[in-house]
């Protein structure tokens, strides 16, 4: 989008925000409408924001790889203890220091565990681009339906060109009827048929007009515009160049880029790790540990001694979970099963991407075979309808064969408009089955 573009369009929202304006209209293209979309739709934000979820959970999945560092400080009253022989005789008071003191600090570092750690990075980073997938998959959602939105108003507004059109005709055709009728050489029910006529073609003009104003209403919505802008279609969409590459580069393109594969293949990887980590608990825990401890006063001795006794000590700590050899097992299976249904999905992913593919790709090239029947419908109506308003003119033809040529030729623009966007729609439709929209 060109910056005077942009600087428009942000314009349109601050007078939209203060008020001044409540239609403005603004003709963009339908990539313009997918950059303003992806930075200012609310559709697309939760995916965003995933996406940083995701990220953050790899920064703490690699904390794992940090020392444990634990402080313990304590104060505490200690009351005055007793001795007595074994049979609870010969009571005698034994004084103690009331205050006591503790103070320990320690240091783990893992070393090994397994594989768990190392493990739970590789499945957060596979996570997180899953999300970023995700997020690529939800953002061609919205401009598939973009496109589809865009180019329905640039449909309907070229329905409502050739129903007015028409209306004009009509509205002239009639008053000639009129002026028909005054010389005597026209019945009064002709000139009814043709009143029902434009009746017909008015009610049409407001059908449309209120289609195009609910179009509007969810382009500007899910592109995040401001309210009250009125989206107008680029005009040269219809003229562009569309590629027509075989279908076997589209199927090896869908492959190598679809946001939907790649979610189900990162999907596969992810229950491998999570199979991994599994494993990872039936083996033992290595880690280096450092520990300082003060405690006071010294109970052990009798009497005890009121003072601080300090310790250190370094080495080398094993944890190894002796039950996991018969508790783990059920998991490990568990989680062997989910790998082989994730390995499953992405086989049924990447059928049903081929199948897709192939139906879009037909749809494609059979958007351009209707084309060319329409157009040549449009002749033949033209010159059916040209033919027919002469004869009837001539009195050689009846009002129904001149009504039913009317409306064979509104038919055939209508059909003919819808041709040209089924072409480009089918293009942006192909193009999201493979991820490149």
């Amino acid at each position: 989008m060109t910056h005077l573009r942009m600087l428009a369009v942000l314009l349109l929202a601050v007078l939209s925000g203060a008020g001044l304006c409540s239609k403005a209209q603004e003709t963009l293209s339908l990539e313009e409408l997918f950059l303003i979309a992806e930075s200012n739709s609310a559709w697309l934000r939760p995916s965003l924001t995933a996406v940083r979820e995701a990220d953050k959970a790899v920064s703490e999945a690699r904390s794992a790889m940090l020392p444990d560092i634990n402080l313990d400080l304590s104060a505490s009253f200690i009351g005055d203890g007793f001795t007595t022989k074994r049979n609870f005789s010969d009571y005698q008071k034994a004084p103690i220091p009331h205050f006591g003191n503790g103070f320990s600090l320690s240091i783990e570092q893992p070393i090994y565990a397994g594989g768990a750690i190392s493990g739970s990075i590789q499945l957060a980073d596979l996570r997180s681009t899953v999300s970023r997938f995700e997020s690529e998959l939800s953002r061609d959602n919205i401009r598939l339906r973009l496109a589809g939105f865009y180019l329905d108003v640039y449909k309907f507004t070229n329905l409502r060109m050739v129903v007015d059109r028409n209306l004009t005709a009509a509205r002239q055709i009639l008053s000639e009827m009129q002026a028909r009728f005054d010389h005597g050489t026209a019945l009064y029910n002709d000139i009814t048929r043709y009143e029902l006529l434009i009746s017909n073609f008015e009610l049409e003009l407001l059908r449309i007009d209120n289609t195009l104003s609910i179009l509007n209403s969810n382009l500007v919505s899910i592109a995040g515009l401001p309210q009250g802008t009125v989206v107008v279609p680029d005009s040269t969409i219809l003229s562009r160049a569309l590629p027509s590459q075989s279908e076997a580069w589209w199927q090896q393109t869908s492959f190598d880029n679809s946001p939907a594969l790649a979610v189900a293949r990162n999907s596969v990887e992810i229950s491998r790790r999570a199979e991994k980590i599994v494993k990872a608990q039936s083996l033992p825990h290595i880690g280096l540990r450092a520990e300082w401890n003060i405690n006071g006063p010294i109970l052990v001795e009798i009497p005890p001694v009121n003072r601080n006794l300090s310790y250190w000590y370094v080495g080398i700590g094993v944890k190894y979970n002796l039950s996991s050899l018969f508790k783990n097992n059920r998991s490990i299976a568990r989680s062997r099963i989910a790998t082989q249904r994730s390995e499953e999905q992405f086989e049924v992913a990447q059928d049903n991407l081929e199948l897709d593919v192939r139906e879009a790709h037909i749809r494609y090239l059979e958007a351009y075979e209707e084309l060319k029947s329409r157009d040549k419908a449009v002749e033949l109506a033209t010159r059916n309808y040209s033919v027919t308003a002469t004869r009837y003119s001539a009195d050689m033809a009846l009002i129904t064969d001149l009504l039913d040529a009317a409306n064979a030729r509104i038919d055939a623009e209508q059909q003919l408009v819808n041709a040209h966007i089924n072409i480009i729609y089918s293009y942006y439709k192909l193009l999201f089955i493979s991820g490149l929209i």
